[in-house]
């Protein structure tokens, strides 16, 4: 049985572990691995190796810290496959989502190796005779990254090698349910020529969490989650003084319009839907029918449904896998069961849906709830499973109202074939990211992901320009290398001329 640990000054921590948990297959149920859990005894340790080895690495030049990402780079494309096997094996999504989640993780990489250009500053001659003034953005120094289970190595590489190209050094937070691609990074970054203690690795769960929130060396914190956990962080790393990035949960809605192409929203909400089981923050969770195509598109639903197979990773025919742990399937089959008590129709049953895996396995098929109002808990709740709600509207505008009424607002989509209503939905709901016939609009490296609502806490999103702000503070700089007379004293308040 494998054994994860953590990795703290460039090389695997050798300390015994106060407490340990089990990593699982979650196609077997069975028991594959251990994984130590920090104290905050760890973490100090992590913390300090951040702390020592940040300022050489701020001194390091802008082109050093580029050949480095742009070797990790390289090195991730090279073991891409071990690393996806990796995802696959602890979380269970198959093998072409895992591969998919690498992929996306990379294009921030090189995005990241960019630096020397998104740290270039502005400069102004001349603000006053003979007094020029320009901008430069710094590293903050230490900060850390928590990170949930559903992206074990896409989230982490949203934040990190922003943060490191920036000029910081950084801890890393990953979920302790699969641990194992955070130890795989950390392994890539040194054989990338990163120096030791500039990226560490803590695994772990709420000591270690908590540790990292309120120790005084770490400067910010990043973290995606939940709603309530998103909450706690920003909450408690605010209070500590930290600057924090905390995206939180979801409630995706796709509304689809009586123009829309409803096959194409069919193959849409499906793919969207049940992708990686739906243990997604961007999945389409909600699909919003505007009358009078709710029949026909539930209909459309349904029948794409059966010809889904829902299997391990290592069936290359598998499109679905498990879900995350045992627990996690059953409450989200319970909201089948309260959906039909509070009045919803369970058009599709995903308890009967054949899989072709292991009996033991945390299965759960595609599900469809129909008829579903917003005083549903399968409405109101983040279910992040395969459960998709079909709710109906009785036209555009209160399509919209029921998406920006959400507290939610991380992502949504419109379907149609109408550009003015597709110009009119991004102009005025209220989610930070706008799909037009797009059901999962998660933003390319370049720009940023992030929601609104009780989907962020903080002012910055993840990754793109946010993110080289989030990791960097300006400071502003007046300068004057003229005639060495300056004047003679004055108390007067300085004034541009």
């Amino acid at each position: 049985m494998k054994h994860c640990s953590h990795w703290i000054g460039g090389k695997p921590w050798a300390g015994e572990a106060a407490s340990r948990g089990d990593i699982y297959n979650p196609a077997t149920g069975q028991v594959t691995g251990t994984v130590d859990f920090a104290t905050a005894a760890e973490v100090n340790a992590a913390v300090e190796a951040a702390s020592g080895a940040w300022p050489a690495w701020r001194e390091t030049s802008l082109t050093r810290r580029a050949d480095v990402l742009f070797a990790f780079r390289e090195l991730i494309r090279q073991r891409k496959g071990d690393l996806a096997e990796l995802i696959s094996s602890e979380h269970g999504k198959v093998a072409s989502d895992a591969a998919g989640e690498v992929a996306r993780g990379l294009e921030v990489v090189e995005f990241a190796c960019g630096i020397p250009h998104l740290l270039k500053g502005g400069f102004s001659e001349n603000v006053s005779t003979g007094v020029d003034a320009y901008s430069i953005r710094q590293p903050l120094g230490v900060v850390a990254g928590i990170t949930p289970f559903n992206f074990p190595a896409m989230v982490p590489m949203w934040m990190f090698p922003i943060a490191l190209a920036c000029g910081n050094a950084f801890v890393l937070k990953p979920s302790e349910k699969d641990p194992s691609a955070s130890l795989l990074l950390a392994e890539l970054l040194s054989e990338a020529g990163l120096p030791d203690g500039v990226f560490n690795v803590v695994q772990g769960a709420k000591d270690a969490v908590d540790a990292l929130l309120t120790h005084p060396g770490v400067r910010a914190v990043s973290f995606v989650g939940s709603t309530p956990v998103a909450r706690y962080i920003y909450e408690t790393a605010t209070a500590a003084g930290k600057r924090v990035q905390a995206l939180g949960g979801a409630k995706n809605h796709m509304v689809v319009l009586p123009d829309a192409d409803l096959d194409l929203a069919a193959d849409a909400a499906v793919s969207a839907g049940f992708g990686s089981a739906g243990e997604r923050c961007m999945a389409v969770s909600v699909v919003v029918a505007v009358d009078p195509i709710g029949d026909e598109l539930v209909e459309k639903i349904a029948s794409r449904i059966p010809g889904l197979r829902v299997g391990p990773a290592d069936d290359e025919q598998s499109e679905m896998g498990p879900l995350i742990t045992g627990p996690h399937r059953d409450k989200v089959a319970s909201y089948l069961d309260s959906g039909v008590a509070e009045g919803a129709v369970l058009a599709v049953d995903g308890r009967r849906h054949p899989v072709s895996g292991s009996a033991g396995g945390f299965w759960l098929g595609p599900s469809v709830l129909d008829h579903v109002t917003p005083a549903m808990s399968c409405y109101r709740d983040e279910i992040f499973g395969p459960v998709l709600a079909v709710v109906r509207a009785s036209g555009y505008d209160e399509a919209v109202s029921l998406v920006s009424g959400n507290p939610y607002g991380n992502g949504t989509a419109i379907f149609t074939n109408d550009g003015g209503a597709a110009r009119r939905f991004t102009h005025e709901v209220e989610a930070g990211m706008v799909g037009i016939n797009v059901p999962i609009p998660v933003p390319m490296a370049f720009y940023s992901f992030g929601g609104w609502k009780a989907s962020l806490f903080g002012d910055t999103h993840v990754h793109g320009t946010e993110g080289v702000h989030f990791y960097t503070r300006g400071k502003a700089v007046t300068s004057r290398w003229l005639d060495p007379s300056h004047g003679g004293v004055s108390l007067g308040f300085p004034v541009n001329r």
